[in-house]
């Protein structure tokens, strides 16, 4: 039996997010195809994508515009030739496209908030939701599409989180020493870090704030924010109008950024509605001290194993900052245990996929 996988393109994080969904069915009945609607073939995403069959169709972006008759007529083809299950489709575009294939059930997967607040997307997923169902990849993602979707029974739209392998990530470290020289980092800083877009929606700005007010009780600190867009220039400047443009250090894009995260003493994300956090999951597994806002689905991940601040209160993160500044010993094995158990119990393969299994939708299309 074939289950069908489309995804928008293999650019990242979706190139990880289709692995970990392909990995969903090892060792089960099913066979994965996997088909990216956009990009070339390339030997590296075959292998990445984990899966029994990887197909290319190798759409333009002008070309996905539109009513997408042709991608639609791609995916009968397709049908004809493995006869799907069903089909799991990755943002709004691909499950557009796959629910046009006659009778077959599709599972929409929703990583991000806002997707069906257009008014054209509930019209479409109201007219044929006997055939849809939805993960969102929180419970603030779930209950976002929810909150849209008003006519929909809310059974069908559930929660699968991200996941990761942990051990995997443990094992990629560079340890401290390393990390610091390749970012160009002094060894002798306490050194908070972010990592993300220079974007509103991360909300710098505020950390930025904090750490003002932190250095000058901890004046031994830095800031390392990795990333960039079009807020870098807006940022730099607020870093001069507060004199701590020396202490504030803008890396830039970092490839295989996490691989480094041991040159770092605390972690810290003050975005606006996470949707989940990925990058929280790999501070944890560098045993990162982790201070982020209480909103959306990152909220979810830091619950119990780090700590939390009102989203925007640069008052409040100053005291969490300045008291992971303190940890000793004893305090922080007891946070890297807090942390190996809760991403064990919730954000592992194994969890994720006996989770996936356990929802009833997926049991009842699956036939499992």
């Amino acid at each position: 039996m074939y289950v069908l996988q489309l995804c928008h393109d293999y650019k990242p994080p979706f190139l990880s997010v289709a692995n970990q969904y392909a990995a969903l069915f090892d060792d089960t009945p099913f066979k994965v195809v996997t088909v990216y609607l956009k990009g070339e073939p390339k030997e590296e995403v075959i292998k990445a994508s984990n899966s029994s069959e990887v197909i290319f169709l190798n759409y333009s972006s002008k070309q996905l515009r539109g009513l997408k008759r042709q991608q639609i007529a791609d995916l009968k083809k397709l049908h004809k030739k493995f006869n799907f299950k069903f089909v799991l489709a990755h943002r709004y575009k691909a499950l557009f496209i796959a629910s046009h294939i006659p009778s077959v059930p599709c599972v929409g997967i929703h990583h991000a908030f806002g997707d069906y607040q257009r008014l054209t997307r509930r019209w479409y997923v109201n007219k044929h939701r006997e055939r849809l169902f939805l993960l969102g990849v929180s419970d603030a993602v779930r209950d976002d599409m929810r909150g849209c979707l008003t006519k929909w029974d809310p059974s069908k739209i559930q929660t699968l989180y991200n996941r990761v392998d942990y051990e995997q990530l443990k094992f990629q470290l560079i340890d401290k020493e390393s990390a610091r020289k390749k970012l160009g980092l002094p060894v002798d800083k306490f050194i908070y870090a972010n990592v993300g877009r220079l974007h509103p929606d991360k909300d710098q700005a505020t950390l930025i704030k904090a750490f003002a007010q932190v250095i000058q009780k901890q004046p031994n600190s830095l800031l390392a924010i990795i990333g960039s867009g079009r807020l870098q220039s807006e940022l730099e400047e607020l870093t001069k109008t507060l004199g701590i443009m020396d202490s504030v250090l803008f890396l830039g894009q970092v490839k295989e950024a996490a691989r480094y995260f041991k040159a770092f003493d605390s972690f810290v994300l003050s975005s606006d509605h996470e949707p989940f956090g990925m990058v929280l999951l790999e501070a944890m597994a560098a045993g990162l001290p982790i201070i982020s806002t209480d909103c959306g689905g990152a909220k979810e991940v830091v619950s119990g194993c780090g700590a939390l601040f009102t989203l925007g209160d640069d008052k409040a993160l100053v005291n969490k900052m300045l008291e992971v500044h303190h940890y000793d010993s004893v305090m922080m094995n007891q946070l890297v245990d807090s942390m190996d158990r809760k991403v064990t119990k919730n954000f592992s393969y194994a969890a994720v996929k006996n989770c996936f299994w356990q929802i009833p939708f997926v049991q009842q299309i699956s036939g499992v």
